[in-house]
């Protein structure tokens, strides 16, 4: 495996860094670290997996492989297979050929898509889990310290930037929420002195409206509002 320039390599994290600050959605992001990683490593393949902390669970979400099959959705408990091992022990795994290794799961997918050698890198922020991240070569290759140490310093980078985009769209959902809240409780306001009604039957009323016409509670809610505001003197 023909080993990446210290230009490369930099000009990778820089790419990684900037999608830190971007607003680019999840996925892109996703992508874009599987293409930059393949590349810096000289991969045939790389695969990023997410943890899903309810379920425990690491998903397959984004590869730069073309294969139908390789692009099926799939997940592992945290500790099944490689992927699974190296989410629980926090450190790289090395694999020289997956084909005779007991702990990879896929041999008949690896034989397929010609994966020989194999390096799985946890993804860590602030030494928390969030996802693993696989390089596979095409022929039999001895990884090295350096190649640990470079993707690993990739892979951590990514793992900000997804920490960060993660973090970023939880906010706008919770802003979002808020938003509503104070849009209900406007409107609410407005039928309890319109109508003369008690708080609940206020309540109710949007509630009802929001059913039968099959819109959300903030549109009802500003729709009660644009009224109040139309009729207002």
């Amino acid at each position: 495996m023909k080993k990446s320039s210290e230009k490369e390599y930099l000009a990778t994290l820089t790419k990684i860094s900037k999608a830190i600050t971007s607003d680019l959605y999840l996925e892109d992001i996703l992508k874009l670290i599987v293409n930059l990683t393949a590349g810096v490593m000289r991969a045939k393949i790389c695969a990023l997996w997410l943890l899903d902390e309810t379920t425990q669970e690491l998903k397959i979400r984004a590869t730069q492989a073309l294969s139908r099959e390789y692009l099926k959705e799939r997940a592992l408990k945290v500790g099944e297979g490689i992927v699974g091992l190296v989410a629980r022990e926090k450190e790289p795994v090395i694999i020289p050929d997956v084909s005779e290794d007991k702990r990879y799961r896929e041999k008949k997918l690896a034989k397929r898509e010609g994966l020989v050698s194999m390096l799985s890198v946890p993804m860590l922020v602030k030494d928390r889990v969030i996802g693993v991240i696989n390089v596979y070569t095409v022929k039999p290759y001895k990884f090295t310290r350096s190649d640990i140490d470079l993707l690993s310093t990739v892979t951590n980078q990514a793992a900000v930037a997804i920490e960060n985009t993660e973090l970023m769209v939880k906010t706008r959902i919770i802003q979002e929420e808020l938003e509503t809240r104070k849009k209900v409780e406007k409107a609410k306001g407005i039928l309890m002195r319109e109508q003369n009604l008690p708080e609940d039957e206020a309540y109710k009323l949007m509630r009802k409206s929001s059913m039968n016409k099959r819109v959300s509670m903030k549109e009802v809610a500003e729709a009660v509002i644009l009224s109040f505001e139309i009729r207002k003197p």
